[in-house]
């Protein structure tokens, strides 16, 4: 079977299957096989698959077939521009999310690199992130989960920031040193409301984890706990971000003006128009 082919008869088997951007995904998984990048399906249309190749690739495509992320399957996915490592035990990397990832980096620059905290932190890809474009910057990641801070940690060392990032498995802060002050913390906690987790995509509800979703009944939960223990743990002049549902800036800046001690808290909009980073800085 040429790549024409087994790309074309993979797209039909996962339209069939009523997965959205069916050639996109075929494409995807037949270059994470055949270890290529995209130029090759173009160049060499005609590249004959070995039996092992097309055995290896349609296994792939029956995955995605039932709904498994792509990210999954290859166990990869790539952020801010660099790989990181994934597996249904941490979430899959968004690209809204680089606009908090972009955000810290800016305010790690101004301050000269300086000290983060990358709380729930599943993957690390925000706190990797961070300690990979501001060499002058070391932190903390912590998770409640075991096994994503496996992950981030893999992801850490993968690139080259191991040595400036500790991690800490615990409930939010409470594994996290109480002298160790930061000049940020940043967080992209569970912020999905209970009632609407049924309702999600196939391919977030039945295979991402649920407890790095569920922000509770109205989706604050987590920003209620966070909020008043980052108002103790920054250093003055630092600052909190969180990334945010859509509808959620206005209560969540609210928990920021609440504590009295944040100060120019502003809403950031992603690249559709929307509310997505919620900034605070300390008095």
């Amino acid at each position: 079977m040429t790549i024409r082919e087994a790309v074309n008869t993979a797209a039909g088997i996962l339209d069939g299957a009523g997965r959205d951007g069916c050639r996109l995904d075929a494409e995807v998984l037949l270059l994470h096989i055949l270890k290529k990048d995209r130029s090759f399906l173009i160049m060499w249309p005609s590249y004959q698959l070995s039996r092992i190749e097309e055995s290896e690739y349609f296994k792939m495509i029956d995955e995605r077939a039932s709904g498994k992320p792509v990210s999954y399957i290859t166990g990869e996915k790539e952020f801010m521009g660099i790989p990181f490592r994934v597996c249904p035990e941490v979430l899959i990397p968004r690209p809204d999310t680089e606009i908090l990832a972009e955000e810290g980096i800016r305010v790690l620059k101004e301050k000269g690199g300086g000290c983060f905290l990358d709380m729930c932190t599943g993957s690390g890809a925000i706190g990797v992130s961070l300690a990979y474009y501001v060499p002058e910057a070391a932190g903390a990641a912590a998770d409640i989960s075991a096994g994503a801070l496996k992950i981030a940690a893999e992801n850490a060392e993968r690139n080259g920031v191991g040595a400036r990032v500790v991690f800490f498995k615990g409930d939010l802060f409470e594994a996290v040193p109480e002298d160790w002050a930061f000049d940020l913390i940043v967080s992209n906690p569970p912020y999905i409301r209970e009632e609407v987790i049924s309702s999600l995509m196939t391919d977030v509800r039945d295979f991402e984890p649920v407890m790095a979703l569920d922000g509770g009944p109205d989706g604050l939960l987590f920003y209620r706990r966070i909020v008043p223990e980052a108002a103790r743990r920054l250093k003055p002049g630092g600052a909190l971000l969180l990334e945010i549902g859509h509808d959620q800036g206005e209560e969540v800046s609210a928990l920021l003006h609440m504590t009295g001690v944040f100060s120019k808290v502003r809403i950031l909009k992603d690249l559709a128009g929307l509310d997505r980073v919620v900034c605070g800085y300390m008095k």
